[in-house]
């Protein structure tokens, strides 16, 4: 096939929204925002046995390589709209391209985000995705907001992206093919937190999402914020999966593990009961794991005591980890 007929084929969408002036199949797109809005923007590369294992089904990698971009704009509150794709491929297989579109585009049509460009060309397989919000003006969340007393948030379970990563590099056997199958799912197709992220968004002070590992993350808002943390460690959220492990096991992979995509936010105690209320009445899975203190950058327990054992683990995209080795 030619380039341009599997762009035609493969990347060039029906229905259109409205806000879409021009898209696939010219030099450019063309979009359009409304005057009291903000554009958030975001951008992600997915390389094949850095960011993904090699034997990953191909509809979960168009799945995650759009869910991780997503999973940026839910942190900064915005509301998702477009996005494009450069894809670099070692030949063109059409199998491949079917199972990796579909796998796109379901994921963008369940947050109607539209596919408006892009560019395709050959060599080692490479998955960049530029995806594209809107927020109102002056409303978008930083990882810069947290004050003093603020209650430290986190969305869903922790941990099992990073088990599920084990079961296929590392060959861990759980107890139940079920945790498996749970665990893998959760590395191969993680949701973005988009509904969570709506309600979050008129409550928190900062927000980030949880790409790295928990304690690697949290230091970006610590650090951003110039203030510490107090965690309660027996409030982090396990699942069941991890909950049937050892403990220490199940904790290493929550704190330090990555992959998890859920969201790390902070809220005023003043708000607190009025965002509990309000994310339990959406249905929005949460925990409140601790608080934020004025000892910049220091990372303790709940007895006060200095947290040091996941404080530098986490991915590195350049030295990589103990729970992300591809």
């Amino acid at each position: 096939m030619h380039e341009f007929d599997v762009i035609k084929k493969y990347f060039t969408w029906d229905n259109s929204p409205s806000d879409v002036i021009k898209s696939v199949g010219d030099d450019a797109a063309i979009l359009e925002i409304k005057p009291d809005e903000q554009l958030v923007t975001s951008i992600d590369t997915f390389i094949s046995g850095v960011h993904f294992p090699e034997n990953t089904p191909v509809d979960a990698i168009g799945h995650k390589a759009l869910a991780v971009n997503l999973s940026d704009l839910a942190a900064m509150g915005a509301t998702p709209r477009w996005f494009t794709l450069a894809l670099t491929l070692p030949e063109i297989d059409q199998n491949w391209l079917t199972e990796f579109s579909q796998g796109l585009q379901g994921l963008a049509r369940q947050y109607n985000c539209f596919l408006v460009g892009g560019d395709t060309t050959r060599g080692a397989l490479s998955i960049t995705i530029q995806v594209m919000g809107v927020i109102e003006k002056g409303k978008a969340l930083m990882r810069s907001g947290a004050n003093v007393g603020d209650a430290l948030y986190v969305t869903g379970t922790l941990g099992d992206a990073a088990i599920g990563l084990k079961t296929i590099l590392d060959n861990l056997t759980l107890t139940d093919s079920s945790h498996t199958k749970f665990c893998q799912d959760r590395l191969n197709k993680p949701t973005p937190r988009m509904t969570e992220s709506k309600i979050i968004r008129d409550y928190a002070t900062a927000c980030i999402d949880l790409s790295d590992g928990f304690f690697q993350d949290l230091g970006h808002i610590l650090k951003a914020s110039s203030c510490g943390a107090e965690i309660n460690l027996a409030q982090i959220p396990l699942s069941k999966t991890l909950s049937a492990l050892p403990i220490k096991n199940a904790m290493n992979a929550a704190l330090s593990g990555g992959d998890d995509y859920e969201l790390l936010f902070t809220i005023p105690k003043s708000k607190q009961q009025d965002f509990e209320k309000s994310i339990k009445n959406r249905g929005g899975g949460y925990t409140c794991i601790g608080r934020i203190t004025d000892q910049s950058g220091c990372i303790k327990n709940e007895l006060g005591e200095p947290i040091s054992a996941f404080s530098d683990s986490g991915y590195n995209h350049f030295m990589g980890s103990a729970n992300q080795k591809m």
